[in-house]
């Protein structure tokens, strides 16, 4: 017999529809048997009712439905209008080629005759299932093209946000991230749902700042009246049934939502909005915040019973001026993927470049470095294969860049340890002061405060010697 996989995801729940209840037994034991969750309906109510309650991973539908209102293509047609996304397989005794043909066109993943063969009936569930949970992931792909599903840096603070990801993930705990705007918190709920056993279900991700609080509850919840003549709203818990909602800046949600989120989180089940039907969800909550979490308990804007509940495993994400070591690495990072993605040649940054982006403040953090590194590849002049120089980032970074940095040779001089660094400072100095004098070594050791035999054993030690074909010293190894 074809197995399914052992390790499933939370959501492979199947709903058998068929009037005959010897049949709808033997399907559920097969499937069962399998280790799939699976409920029954004998008819068109039932099914609607069932799908009502919690949306299933795949329905199985018998095409002819004795004592039900409708039968089993009115039924498909009805599902495929409210939810395109779930996988129908059709089943009937009565079977021909034109039913399968009507059944596929209006939607249905297959058709299988009865009596069916265990081991086909088993691999088609297993292939739809798939086929779902791949399309789940190519929307996922195509919405957060550029969204980053790992920390980049080597920091010790980065070192230990992955440690805790990895103990935390497989639990299924909820989990407070905390943290500056573009420090990476989303990044953080990510990589939670990616190492835990959720993995392959949904990953919905709600901004409570960025939603309208009027809306929040119809974002959250769902309606299960039509809107605007079309079909019903599903909210976003119900959405994540079996994965992981990611509730963004959670202490901008009203408080008389928060009230009502407690009681989902206590009682994993609500009603949707207009609505009695009572939605069972199984859903793992990450949520976030970037302001000062007890402080905003204190303050009455985040309930602290919410807070409790939230707040499991909290995990702080520093800003990107607390580890100031990783913006090499991560600049680098942006910088490649920018280019990959524009179909433009990999540029490097430059040592002055380096060392401008780890001076600069950041206040967007980790967001914002990375928009500058798209801004790079897009304004920077010069020759691809040249390294990126200070004064080809984007202004808002070398408006507060240090005077040292915006030297001609300071790519090269921040490559260098202090007494290099230090020889070759003398070394262009001297050499721009002679040149100003016109070649006088008297002049220009009285301007630079030496004694003229001390500057020529000084010219002589940095390798400087004798006057070019227009009277400037040249000096060894100066380009």
């Amino acid at each position: 017999m074809v197995t399914a996989p052992k390790d499933k995801s939370l959501t492979q729940d199947i709903l058998v529809v068929d009037d005959e209840g010897d049949i709808r037994l033997l399907l559920k034991g097969i499937l069962n048997d399998e280790g799939w969750s699976v409920r029954e309906a004998a008819n068109s109510d039932e099914t609607m009712q069932a799908i009502l309650a919690r949306k299933p991973s795949l329905v199985i539908l018998d095409i002819w439905l004795q004592g039900s209102k409708k039968d089993g293509m009115e039924i498909l047609k009805d599902i495929r209008a409210e939810h395109p996304d779930m996988p129908v397989i059709m089943i009937s005794g009565h079977g021909n080629i034109e039913t399968a043909v009507a059944a596929t066109k209006s939607g249905a993943f297959d058709f299988i005759e009865k009596p069916f063969k265990t081991d086909r009936l088993v691999l088609q569930v297993q292939h739809a299932l798939e086929s779902a949970r791949l399309k789940r992931e190519n929307s996922a792909l195509r919405s957060l093209a550029g969204a980053d599903s790992d920390l980049i840096g080597r920091s010790s603070a980065v070192n230990q946000i992955r440690q805790i990801v990895d103990r935390v993930a497989p639990t299924g705990s909820r989990v407070m991230i905390v943290g500056p705007s573009g420090a990476g918190k989303e990044t953080v709920a990510r990589m939670l749902h990616a190492r835990s056993r959720r993995a392959d279900a949904a990953f919905v991700v709600i901004n409570c700042a960025a939603t309208q609080p009027e809306h929040l509850e119809l974002e959250l919840f769902g309606t299960e009246q039509p809107i605007g003549g079309g079909s019903r709203k599903i909210g976003v818990l119900e959405q994540s049934h079996g994965g992981t909602l990611y509730l963004d800046e959670v202490s901008d949600m009203p408080v008389e939502t928060q009230g009502k989120l407690v009681r989902v989180l206590q009682e994993q089940a609500f009603t949707r909005l207009g609505g009695n039907t009572r939605v069972e969800v199984d859903v793992r909550v990450i949520a976030a915040s970037s302001g000062d979490v007890q402080m905003e308990v204190q303050l009455g804007k985040l309930r602290q019973d919410l807070y409790y509940r939230l707040n499991v495993v909290p995990i702080k994400i520093p800003g990107l001026t607390e580890r100031r070591e990783d913006i090499p690495t991560l600049a680098a990072y942006f910088l490649a993927r920018a280019a990959e993605q524009g179909g433009a040649a990999a540029r490097v940054l430059g040592e002055d470049a380096i060392a401008a982006l780890q001076a600069y403040n950041w206040p967007g953090n980790v967001r914002q470095l990375r928009n500058a590194m798209e801004w790079v590849m897009i304004m920077a002049s010069g020759d691809p294969s040249e390294p990126v120089r200070m004064d080809m980032l984007p202004p808002e970074v070398t408006s507060t860049t240090p005077a040292v940095l915006r030297w001609e040779h300071s790519g090269e001089i921040m490559g260098l340890p202090l007494r290099d660094a230090r020889e070759m400072f003398e070394r262009e100095y001297l050499i721009a002061q002679v040149t100003r004098f016109g070649g006088n070594i008297s002049r220009t050791a009285n301007f630079v405060g030496m004694e003229r035999s001390a500057l020529h054993r000084k010219l002589k030690l940095l390798g400087v010697h004798g006057n070019g074909s227009d009277g400037v010293p040249v000096a060894e190894g100066i380009n």
